[in-house]
């Protein structure tokens, strides 16, 4: 049913924008044949390639091939999108002409205003799909809490997370400046919050030594992200879901990080101590809910308390009201990996989807992910490497 879904709603967004522009324009603009079945080649061959993935392997197709469908999927986007927007503003453009100039047919001014607003969004989706995902940011942010440990003001911790690994691959050079540069910002602390990779363990093959430099004097610590369970995939029997996703925990402990699974660890730096708690996903329906975070917690009472939850809404449901946990730390929002002028589609969705938040003495920061879900695509929401300064004052 999904992969139902899918293949329709593609070839929708496929084939709908090209019925509108070919009985609108391009019978107008050529009486050519040749010219005229040439304009639904592209459509149509990425239609094909679709379907030819897609079919023989059902929803697994897209993990098999992950490469293949993320670039299929990206040449969909970079062609469909701007038809999209070329088609509306044709139509606001027949509808002016029609009421102003009181006939039907195109507006004066419509041609160079369709066509200027495609050009500009097929600029944008192609830095998007090229240059987006390797441009990388730093942000620095101080938390300050009157809570914090005299010893561990100045602390610095590395947060970085949703890694999502099949998408690196071709793009290892760029991986390979990321953790160099995580290296020089000489991290007390490194925190990765989730979802290394898609769907799959062995995404991480050839990966490992890039990520095996990720180290801090205090450690490097890691949790469950909700594509790291695998539930996604269609396994042909429950072991090898659980194989799978035990090959995910044991890789990122040969990495030597501490996999936090519902538990803590207490981290001490002169002569205080605090405590970092990490659980497993636990994600508002449909995405997994895993975490024993009373469990994890157990034997904390009292002490300065950092959580690493993948899922930011848990912060909400649960850490807020139920806790007074002083920093949570999340991820899984990717801002949707669209951020313009400040703002994200993600806010539509989460209430908190990137950057520092506070709620009284509690904090939650939402890094917004180093990898892509889907395709390789970022525009303006760049690759996050968090710097998250301790203090208190």
């Amino acid at each position: 049913m999904f992969l139902a879904r899918l293949i329709l709603i593609l070839a929708a967004l496929l084939l709908l924008p090209d019925a509108y522009i070919y009985a609108v324009h391009i019978v107008r603009a050529t009486q050519s044949p040749a010219l005229r079945v040439a304009y639904w080649l592209p459509s149509a061959l990425l239609l094909a390639g679709l379907l030819l993935l897609m079919l023989p392997h059902g929803v697994n197709g897209m993990a098999d091939h992950p490469t293949t469908f993320s670039r299929l999927v990206a040449l969909i986007f970079l062609l469909t999108i701007p038809k999209i927007v070329f088609t509306l503003s044709s139509m606001v453009g027949l509808l002016v002409g029609a009421v102003v100039a009181g006939r039907g047919g195109i507006h004066p001014v419509g041609m160079p205003v369709h066509i200027a607003l495609s050009a500009i969004l097929f600029v944008a989706i192609l830095y998007g799909l090229t240059l987006g995902p390797s441009h990388y940011q730093v942000r620095h942010v101080t938390y300050r809490s009157s809570r914090l440990p005299e010893s561990f003001r100045g602390m610095r911790i590395v947060q970085i997370s949703d890694l999502h690994a099949a998408g690196w691959h071709g793009r290892e050079r760029s991986l390979r400046r990321i953790v160099a540069e995580i290296g020089r910002l000489r991290p007390d602390l490194i925190v990765f919050t989730g979802d290394i990779v898609n769907q799959q363990a062995h995404e991480l093959d050839g990966l490992e030594d890039l990520l095996a430099p990720l180290s801090a004097p205090m450690g490097t610590y890691t949790i469950l992200g909700n594509h790291d369970y695998g539930t996604y995939y269609a396994w042909p029997d429950r072991r090898a879901e659980l194989s799978n996703l035990q090959s995910v925990i044991e890789r990122q402990r040969a990495l030597g990080w501490h996999m936090l699974l519902n538990e803590h660890a207490l981290l001490t730096r002169g002569a205080d101590t605090l405590a970092l708690i990490g659980v497993e996903n636990d994600g508002e329906p449909p995405f997994s809910q895993r975490a024993n975070l009373s469990r994890a917690a157990r034997g904390t009472e009292g002490m300065f308390r950092i959580l690493l939850t993948h899922n930011p809404t848990h912060w909400r449901r649960e850490v807020v009201p139920q806790t007074d946990i002083d920093l949570t730390l999340s991820g899984h929002t990717h801002a949707m990996q669209v951020r313009l002028f400040g703002w994200s589609p993600a806010a539509w969705k989460y209430p908190e989807w990137g950057g520092l938040y506070s709620e009284g003495n509690q904090s939650l920061y939402v890094n917004i992910g180093l990898g892509c879900a889907g395709f390789p695509f970022r525009l303006g929401a760049r690759p996050e490497i968090t710097v998250i300064t301790m203090d208190n004052e």
